[in-house]
């Protein structure tokens, strides 16, 4: 498989939808902006160290759960790390947390994570506290399209 085969991969978990619908307008403005880039989504429960390691790139999606990441994400990085971590060094990847109050712990435990695995955040995460309402939805447009645009033109 050729880095233009590989796909954006998004790793999404979402209990009540909120997050599901951020994510869901990345991968719409993703598919828009790069049309010819192989798009991946999957929950957090589905995805394993062999999405992970044939991506081109990843985006994570999950809300903020009691300070962290959801339990749900939090397993599939354990179920990942050790599998990718010499395999997918460098990897480019963005972030969405939805929370209702803060996320601040949530994209901290992510950044944690993903620092150890030596991947690269190559977009500012978008942080949603409260609402999902037209102004999130674009922000998340925004960073699926220039994630997948990035990605295609070789930039990331």
């Amino acid at each position: 498989m050729g880095a233009a085969d590989k796909p954006l991969l998004v790793v999404v978990h979402s209990r009540s939808g909120s997050t599901a619908a951020l994510a869901e307008a990345a991968v719409a403005a993703a598919a828009a902006a790069a049309p010819d880039l192989p798009l991946r989504r999957l929950d957090a429960f589905d995805a394993g160290p062999g999405d992970v390691q044939g991506c081109a790139a990843a985006l994570v999606a999950t809300p903020a759960r009691f300070g962290w990441m959801s339990g749900a994400m939090k397993d599939f990085f354990e179920r990942i790390y050790h599998p990718c971590l010499e395999v997918t060094v460098g990897l480019p990847y963005a972030l969405i947390v939805k929370g209702d109050t803060d996320v601040e712990g949530a994209v901290a435990s992510v950044e944690r994570i993903v620092a150890g695995l030596r991947w690269r955040q190559v977009l500012a995460p978008v942080r949603v506290v409260g609402p999902v309402d037209d102004t999130a939805l674009e922000a998340a447009s925004e960073l699926g399209a220039a994630l997948a645009a990035g990605v295609d033109a070789g930039i990331f």
